[in-house]
């Protein structure tokens, strides 16, 4: 069969948000951009509740009014629950500049939002194309695509972005994939109908609560505008039953487990399919190669504890563009310094969170009955999303500020 043959100067692997953000920014700057994507959109994906940062790179791409239009649930903080024990972190009370509030989002709904807007902005998003093989040749890198309908065509780039997300599509085909050092975890999740009817409820925060006596248990309960609900736990996969109970009945039976969580869902209908995720931390050998980078969670994927998945995808997003843009005009880019590194630094921050959350000691300074406000500000710009904003002390050295603050707290 002779395939068809295309080119263009940037092909990017997916239509998520870090796909749609690169791909606005490369057509800004002039250059003509395919999107191949494996689905048809809207389509389900989980990461709803986004990050303040976030809506520095939305804005940045040019789909700040395209968002704020779209009548998603605002958000200005996170609420933290575990027993009699609460906290409540208000995003705008924070030490770095910039967006405090933020949205709680369908993600059918939002990334269609976001790829519209690609494609309005004179993108080539092609849905239900997905990529097969890859070769580097000297003039070119050539993408072999499938269509829906099983028809191939060859698609030559002078550079490829892989935003596939948990796809993980250049990793598979080029042998970069690495295992992750976090313990495997599941996840079991679904949307609902919430039902809830409770003054004290603030639709304006995730709330996360921690299991009453497995404190490494977690659940989030992230509300949308039309009074439906995001909800999920995680855990490592010991505390998983070994039976034949079905997605629904685990995550009912969780939920039971934490009486407070129980109490505020007990109205809630459960009208959608409960899904299981499980091993979905990831890393790689490299983010980047000849002529490739990866974004977002098709790098490296750490956890949902923190929301920092999409955060990342559109800080790699805004990393990768310029620098393709000064690759493709002939300058000599060095991605290890001026891509990996940066990015990592961001990540490495997410990380000493997300380690110290399983291990209980974020937890006790999250509660902690004595607290600095300079340094609860500090925190804050963290959870935000402010993680590559070395200004602040807990970026520039997380673990050893981190650690330090929980011997304090537990002293």
């Amino acid at each position: 069969m002779t395939m068809n043959n295309e080119s263009t100067d940037i092909a990017i692997i997916g239509a998520g948000p870090s796909g749609a953000i690169a791909s606005a920014l490369l057509k800004a700057r002039g250059y003509d951009v395919v999107i191949v994507e494996k689905q048809l959109f809207p389509r389900f994906s989980i990461g709803e509740s986004l990050l303040p940062q976030c809506m520095e790179f939305v804005e940045e791409a040019g789909m700040l009014d395209a968002v704020l239009a779209a009548g998603f649930q605002h958000k200005n903080g996170a609420a933290f629950r575990c027993g009699d024990k609460s906290t409540d972190f208000d995003f705008r009370e924070k030490f770095t500049s910039g967006p405090g509030t933020t949205f709680q989002v369908q993600r059918a709904q939002f990334d269609h939002v976001l790829a519209q807007q690609a494609e309005l902005a004179g993108v080539d998003v092609r849905y239900q194309h997905g990529l097969k093989d890859i070769a580097f040749n000297d003039d070119a890198v050539s993408l072999t695509v499938e269509k829906n309908d099983g028809d191939v065509y060859t698609l030559d780039a002078k550079f490829v972005l892989d935003a596939s997300g948990f796809g993980r599509v250049l990793p598979r085909l080029l042998d970069l994939e690495a295992p992750s050092d976090f313990p495997v975890r599941c996840s079991v999740f679904t949307h609902i109908q919430d039902g809830i009817d409770c003054p004290d409820y603030d639709r304006d925060k995730i709330l996360i609560t921690i299991h009453p006596v497995h404190t490494d248990v977690w659940y989030w309960l992230i509300p949308f505008a039309d009074g439906r609900c995001s909800v999920g736990v995680v855990a490592d996969k010991k505390y998983f039953p070994d039976s034949d109970l079905s997605s629904e009945e685990i995550i009912k039976k969780f939920i039971a487990e934490a009486p407070e969580l129980n109490t505020l869902l007990n109205d809630a209908v459960f009208d959608t399919p409960v899904q299981q995720l499980s091993g979905y931390s990831s890393n790689v050998k490299s983010l980047w190669g000849d002529r490739f980078a990866l974004l977002g969670n098709a790098g490296e994927f750490l956890d949902p504890v923190f929301s920092s998945g999409v955060t990342i995808a559109m800080k790699s997003a805004s990393l990768s563009a310029p620098l393709i843009d000064r690759q493709l005009q002939g300058e000599a880019v060095n991605w290890e310094t001026e891509y990996a590194i940066p990015l990592k630094r961001g990540v490495d921050a997410f990380r000493a969170y997300v380690e110290s959350w399983y291990e209980g000691g974020f937890q006790d300074v999250i509660f902690a009955s004595v607290q600095s406000d300079t340094v609860r500000e500090m925190i804050c710009s963290i959870l935000a999303g402010y993680a590559w904003d070395e200004d602040n002390p807990f970026v520039a050295h997380p673990s050893r500020r981190l650690n330090n603050l929980v011997e304090l707290c537990r002293f």
